[in-house]
């Protein structure tokens, strides 16, 4: 339910894109999102600063792609996004010394400090990427490709998360179990 939750505004994006055009689908998008935001807030009783982030950029390039009739803004959110994602993970690990990965969800998962770290510059990397693969889209091709690319896209995304499962699948400690998991016990597991 939540993937398909996450999905959807996309998706309709996609498909008004197809029927349509860019100015329509960004519009669908912007609604779909506060739609999809609302439905959140409405099962978890708050938002998370990602979503709040995510809901902000869309409004705003959104509204500038509607508003000055260009489509380079909508286009550009993404990069805008990832970037900025990317740069504040790095930032909360080298700056502030705190990792904002185990901040948010630390609560949920109980895994070592190094596995958080590496989680963290994995995230950091991720992100930079997908700013990266967004503007060379954006730049290289036309806003058809760049629409597919939004749908079929999200393989990268799907792999990720599918990746990370996987590693942190090899941490995940038992209620019962205390004992402190080291960097150097974890090259013993296969």
């Amino acid at each position: 339910m939540k993937i398909l939750l996450d999905f959807l505004p996309i998706l309709l994006f996609f498909g008004a894109y197809k029927l349509y055009d860019i100015y329509l689908a960004t519009g669908v998008l912007m609604a779909a999102t506060l739609v999809q935001m609302g439905v959140v807030y409405a099962m978890e009783r708050r938002l998370q600063t990602l979503h709040k982030i995510t809901l902000a950029l869309v409004l705003v390039f959104g509204m500038l792609t509607l508003l000055l009739h260009d489509e380079r803004f909508i286009k550009w959110k993404p990069t805008v996004l990832y970037a900025a994602m990317g740069l504040a993970l790095a930032f909360t690990v080298l700056v502030l010394r705190k990792n904002f990965l185990k901040m948010l969800l630390g609560s949920q998962l109980d895994l070592p400090d190094f596995v958080w770290m590496k989680l963290n510059w994995a995230w950091v990397l991720y992100c930079l990427f997908m700013a990266a693969v967004n503007a060379y889209v954006v730049v290289g091709f036309s806003t058809e490709q760049w629409v597919n690319f939004k749908l079929w896209g999200y393989v990268f995304p799907l792999a990720f998360i599918v990746g990370q499962g996987l590693y942190v699948s090899r941490y995940l400690r038992p209620d019962a179990e205390i004992t402190e998991i080291t960097e150097a016990d974890a090259k013993d597991k296969p």
